[in-house]
């Protein structure tokens, strides 16, 4: 197990100094791991009703992210997955809270209603109203126990969001444990866990997923889900979970609804990303309005791998409060969304003219390029593999994606050397990213020009073309033969093909690569591994010897 942390037992502390010392608008009680807005009145009479939330550490941005005005007065911290002691409630109820009163929050968890309400009786019988709101918003317990007893989750956002546009309005106690409550009974949450997390105090995963298992229906403290079942498309995960949320609220066609695509730790924004086109794409599918989309890490789970969905049913009021300000460290989306995706049309290139006729060489160019993808798709793992020790890991899939534009050119590409080189330069720009593409491309094109309007060139013509390709890969790129590059096996290539023929260029390209096992990378990104690079060879150094091979046993 490897954390960025000191003293496990430190751990909370150091995190909440850490995000105060970071963070404006924020302070930390002395003795106590409890956050309050530093924008709390002075004069306790002058204060609005006060939230209060909180729960065991490990959910940041929760639940210290949403201490501001306008969401939470406070948030009381425990230990990692642990409810914090009454005593820390307390203190963070005297701190905040005045003659208004204040509301908790409670996630319904034993620990947290224990000793949550214990403070609150404590705070009553010094004389401060307090109200409890208990969310349980976990709908995957749905069959499993019934409504009091589940677990409260992600969607403890989005009541602290209305719930705190009421409690800025200076709506009084009651009526703020309303909305509170109301909101709570409505919201409806479901998690999917890729994995497990590590709790530091155990150095050790809660759970073990095999490599195709996922959890559904977990919690947010690294336990099991209600069921295991097979991994799937991000999709199908989506729909899975839609669809046992949307039986639990049975909302009427053209209903409002806000929803949050949650993160739990471990899930990158791309992966967000898709999630969400999906929960909206079924959300209107399904006939429902979404109005409000928030996306990302707002409640988790240390690094689980995995995401949360929540529904929310709203109306005039509830939309009012969600876009009502609030300035909390992690509320920082709108939620705001368009009616639908605005796709503005590609324009296109003009079609290439001329050439369009057979010509002399059309059957041989076909079959040599041909036989150029078929090389390269063959060597997809081979140089995935090198590349993954000192790159990206990328090449492979962008040598596979250029064969398979190079196979799907319409027959008139092939209809003079010029045109071929031409048109594989624009389908592999388009078909190749990173640096491939533009490197290739340019490549091409420049022995394009070099071949414009001649049917059949000499072995010479084809030499020059060659050899202005390379430079133009050195022009663009910047590096020359040493740096461990292509150009290690493009150079020597060129020398050998001007001292002898071009059936001397494969292996010479093939020697060059191998040579660059031993040379220090200058340029790309094996420059940043230094001496670690040593002893294997250049992905795309290899990758030019494999197609230069295939071209030879086509054209010697």
């Amino acid at each position: 197990m490897k954390k960025l942390i000191n003293d496990p037992r430190a751990l909370v502390r150091e995190m909440l100094e850490g995000v105060v010392l970071s963070t404006e608008g924020l302070a930390l009680l002395d003795d106590e791991n409890v956050v309050i807005s530093a924008h709390i009145a002075a004069d306790p009479a002058a204060r609005p009703v006060a939230l209060l939330s909180g729960g065991g550490s490990g959910h940041e941005p929760a639940h210290a992210g949403y201490v501001g005005p306008g969401m939470l007065a406070a948030a009381i911290v425990g230990d990692v997955f642990t409810s914090p002691s009454t005593d820390a409630v307390l203190a963070a109820i005297r701190a905040v809270a005045g003659p208004a009163g204040a509301l908790l929050i409670v996630k319904n968890y034993t620990g947290d209603r224990l000793n949550f309400g214990l403070a609150a009786e404590l705070a009553r019988r010094d004389g401060i109203p307090v109200e409890i709101a208990v969310v349980a918003d976990d709908v995957a317990l749905s069959g499993t126990v019934p409504r009091e007893r589940r677990r409260g989750i992600a969607g403890t956002v989005l009541v602290h969001k209305i719930a705190g546009a009421a409690a800025a309005a200076g709506r009084p106690l009651a009526d703020v444990a309303a909305i509170a409550r109301a909101t709570a009974d409505a919201v409806a949450t479901m998690g999917v866990g890729l994995g497990s997390c590590i709790v530091p105090a155990a150095g050790k995963p809660g759970f073990e997923l095999g490599p195709d298992e996922i959890e559904y229906g977990l919690g947010i403290h690294g336990e099991k889900g209600v069921r295991r079942g097979a991994m799937a498309s991000a999709d199908e995960i989506v729909q899975t979970v839609l669809d046992t949320i949307l039986g639990e609220l049975a909302l009427a066609g053209g209903s409002d609804v806000a929803v949050l695509i949650n993160g739990l730790g471990g899930t990158p924004p791309m992966e967000l990303a898709i999630v969400a086109r999906k929960t909206l794409q079924s959300l209107r599918q399904g006939g429902l309005n979404p109005v409000r989309a928030y996306t990302g890490n707002y409640m988790t789970a240390l690094e689980m791998p995995g995401i949360s969905l929540t529904v929310l049913p709203v109306d005039a009021e509830r939309l009012t409060a969600l876009d009502a300000p609030a300035n909390a460290a992690a509320w920082t989306s709108s939620g705001r969304i368009p009616d639908a995706v605005s796709i503005t049309p590609t324009a296109k290139a003009v079609p290439r003219a001329g050439d369009a006729a057979p010509g002399p060489l059309s059957p041989r160019l076909k079959s040599a390029l041909h036989a150029v993808a078929k090389a390269l798709e063959a060597a997809e793992a081979e140089l995935t593999d090198l590349d993954s020790k000192t790159g990206d890991g990328d090449l492979g899939a962008s040598m596979a994606r250029a064969a398979e534009a190079a196979m799907a050119l319409p027959g008139q590409s092939y209809s003079s050397p010029s045109r071929l080189l031409a048109d594989l330069g624009d389908a592999l720009r388009r078909a190749i990213g990173g640096s491939s593409g533009p490197f290739y491309a340019t490549a091409l094109l420049r022995a394009a020009a070099e071949l414009d309007g001649i049917a059949e060139p000499t072995s010479a013509q084809w030499h020059a073309a060659f050899s202005a390709a390379v430079t133009a890969i050195g022009d663009l790129g910047g590096a020359r033969p040493g740096d461990r590059t292509m150009l290690d096996a493009l150079a020597p290539a060129v020398t050998a093909w001007k001292r002898n023929d071009f059936s001397a260029a494969p292996g010479a390209a093939e020697a060059g690569a191998a040579a660059t096992a031993q040379m220090h990378p200058r340029l790309g990104r094996a420059s940043y591994l230094g001496e670690r690079a040593l002893g294997t060879p250049d992905g795309g150094a290899v990758a030019v010897a494999i197609w230069l091979r295939a071209l030879a046993s086509q054209l010697v």
